[in-house]
């Protein structure tokens, strides 16, 4: 069996129309996964969690990158039994949604990190910021309740640059999204930075709106999207400012 005619199609990024369940088996492995799948908790038609993702993935990649919320990553734990959790990012938006009035307002997703096999073998490049306030480090040395445990890191210049810390703060991208839960790239930049050496692909399961592709592209990297919806396939293919292939 081969792949499917691509729906667009560039010099570094490749989109699929269809099922991502059907479309995975027939890839080559890629270096690593960043995706936002429907987390499953409303009755809208579009948010359907796909069984078995995590799992037929575990063939093509050894890294993975998963847009959710916490409910949906307990629900769907045993689902990733194969995978070892690394960190997680939190995306603060500067607005939320909710259906509860009795809880506190959500203005936040989650990004978690999981990988299969040696952590020493994923590509890894921290991202740095210049945003180090002067005369705040006020110790080299490490609490004693770390122990042996990690490098000293606590040494920086004062308004120096330092490791980009794990809340990062992006506006939605409302009233301008092409799609519903769309993701900025301010969100993703940092992720595929981190993630996705020079030479490498990233694939995204639940392509959307494209933004991992774009970010990827507009890096310099390879990206392979999978989109069921074409009414997205065809979004993401203006955002790209190319025309659609012909089916």
């Amino acid at each position: 069996m081969s792949l499917p005619t691509p729906y667009y199609q560039d010099d570094s990024v490749t989109l699929y129309h269809g099922d991502c369940r059907e479309i995975v088996p027939l890839l080559d492995p890629v270096d690593v996964v960043v995706t936002d799948p429907p987390y499953g908790e409303t009755a809208l038609k579009w948010d359907t969690w796909p069984d078995g993702w995590p799992t037929l993935i575990e063939r093509i990649t050894n890294n993975l990158w998963c847009f959710g919320s916490m409910r949906m990553f307990l629900a769907r734990a045993a689902e990733f039994a194969n995978w070892t959790f690394a960190q997680d990012l939190i995306w603060e938006k500067q607005n939320g949604t909710g259906a509860h009035a009795d809880r506190f307002r959500r203005v936040h997703e989650c990004a978690l990190q999981f990988y299969r096999g040696a952590w020493g073998t994923l590509h890894k490049a921290p991202v740095m910021t210049l945003d180090a306030t002067r005369r705040t480090v006020r110790s080299s040395k490490k609490p004693t309740h770390w122990d042996a445990i990690g490098e000293n890191r606590y040494v920086s210049e004062d308004g120096g640059p330092r490791l980009m810390r794990s809340v990062i703060y992006c506006r939605n991208c409302w009233p301008n999204a092409v799609h519903p839960t769309q993701k900025p790239e301010g969100i993703i930049r940092p992720i595929l930075e981190y993630s996705l050496p020079a030479a490498g692909t990233v694939l995204d399961l639940f392509a959307g709106s494209g933004t991992v592709l774009i970010v990827a592209r507009e890096l310099g990297r390879k990206a392979i999207g999978i989109e069921s919806d074409e009414v997205y396939c065809e979004a993401i293919a203006r955002r790209m400012g190319q025309e659609v292939l012909a089916l």
